[in-house]
């Protein structure tokens, strides 16, 4: 699809920036394949309207976002591993007795290699909508698990799960260890099963520690995810924090009709 991009004094974007912006969405919906190659120089030079320098700082956002791959004088293309659905879904239900955590056997279906880093476990008091997510009373603390997901080797999703400590004393969840199974299967056999999980969805400007737990080119919005956890009697046991980078992930649900 051919854009031509005027001047709109409305738009504060640098053209370098809203080339890529362009070139980004293209890649995003899938008209720009995993593997395809990028218009040329030339080609992109008379579609913009740009000078050369213009569009080599276009294709490099692309390239520091991770979305494309080349070197200069060579042709720049799509990334195989470019934006990855999530399906949260395929994610809630507990882990069977003995196997890992459900994001690390749905993440090798997919061909990926992904490990889970602890990075803090500790008792805190959570932000204000987790408090409230939880029915903590005011000031009341929780213990956080505090952990950075890879796969293939690059961070892609910064995770705090906060739990009430009436439900993690005395279980694994407090010590500093992974947890076989993850979690959910601890809140199982503690008598907390989940029934029914609620996420709130919104995407941000990165924190420094997301920038950086990231390893974030820019500023470009992240997904944060609050999912509460319920077990039975609409009881919260679970409010956990994602964050990934919104320019590489989308969040796929089902629904059907009631």
């Amino acid at each position: 699809m051919t854009v031509s991009i005027t001047d709109n004094p409305s738009d504060r974007r640098s053209l370098h920036e809203r080339i890529a912006a362009d070139l980004r969405d293209e890649i995003m919906s899938g008209d720009l394949t995993p593997g395809a190659h990028l218009p040329s120089t030339t080609q992109l030079k008379a579609r913009f309207n740009a000078a050369n320098a213009t569009i080599q700082k276009a294709l490099q956002l692309l390239k520091d976002e991770r979305l494309v791959v080349g070197r200069a004088g060579a042709a720049v293309t799509v990334r195989e591993r470019r934006q990855q659905t999530v399906r949260p879904a395929a994610f809630m239900a507990p882990a069977a007795p003995g196997e890992p955590y459900r994001w690390l056997t749905e993440a090798a279906k997919q061909g990926s290699r992904a490990i889970s880093t602890l990075l803090d476990v500790t008792e805190i008091r959570p932000p204000a909508d987790v408090s409230t997510a939880l029915g903590l009373a005011e000031g009341e603390t929780a213990v956080l698990r505090r952990q950075i997901l890879s796969i293939d080797g690059e961070p892609v999703e910064l995770v705090k799960s906060y739990y009430p400590l009436d439900i993690a004393r005395g279980t694994a969840i407090t010590d500093r260890r992974r947890i076989r199974g993850g979690t959910p299967a601890v809140l199982a056999e503690r008598g907390f099963p989940p029934r029914l999980s609620v996420d709130r969805v919104s995407a941000r400007i990165p924190t420094q520690e997301q920038y950086q737990a990231l390893s974030l080119p820019s500023d470009l919005p992240v997904l944060r995810t609050l999912r509460v956890v319920y077990s039975d009697d609409d009881r919260p046991v679970e409010a956990t924090v994602m964050v990934k980078a919104g320019h590489l992930y989308e969040l796929q649900y089902e629904f059907t009709p009631e």
